[in-house]
């Protein structure tokens, strides 16, 4: 995975400044993307036509902690929310999950945790809907085949 990060910010530095590298692999009847220093696939506009058919978990954070989880179905939006501020949800389904939300270490409190967990309980929420586990030995051990995408 070090090898996938390093080629996609060495991408910013090839004279196509409009691409942005991506890994995929299939893991189990899912195919994982990663977007190393991209959010593409997690924007309603990106992701929606793209689940067309099927099922679409994403989720993103960058260094500043702002991130998003998006999940769709069928081009149809069930739920999005700022996983540091899950209490603003939108989507067709944005309380299905709240249990499950809340069982899994998101915080819906107006106190600030001592610990933000915002970013393990979305990778956690993501493999609530999936069944696939991200962990560190399935990015270290697995092939990803890699392109570069247009972004704009």
């Amino acid at each position: 995975m070090a090898a996938v990060v390093d080629a996609a910010f060495a991408q910013y530095d090839v004279e196509e400044e409009d691409r942005q590298l991506v890994a995929m692999t299939t893991v189990g009847s899912w195919t994982l993307l990663i977007e190393p220093n991209g959010y593409y696939r997690v924007t309603e506009e990106r992701a929606l036509p793209t689940s067309a058919g099927a099922s679409w978990v994403s989720h993103f954070v960058n260094i500043n902690g702002v991130g998003t989880f998006l999940w769709a179905e069928d081009q149809v939006l069930r739920l999005c929310f700022d996983p540091m501020f899950p209490e603003d949800r939108w989507g067709t389904a944005p309380d299905e999950l709240l249990d499950v939300m809340q069982r899994i270490g998101f915080h819906f409190d107006d106190d600030d945790p001592e610990t933000d967990l915002s970013s393990p309980a979305a990778f956690a929420l993501a493999e609530h809907l999936t069944g696939i586990a991200i962990t560190p030995a399935l990015l270290q051990d697995t092939t990803f085949t890699c392109a570069t995408i247009r972004i704009r």
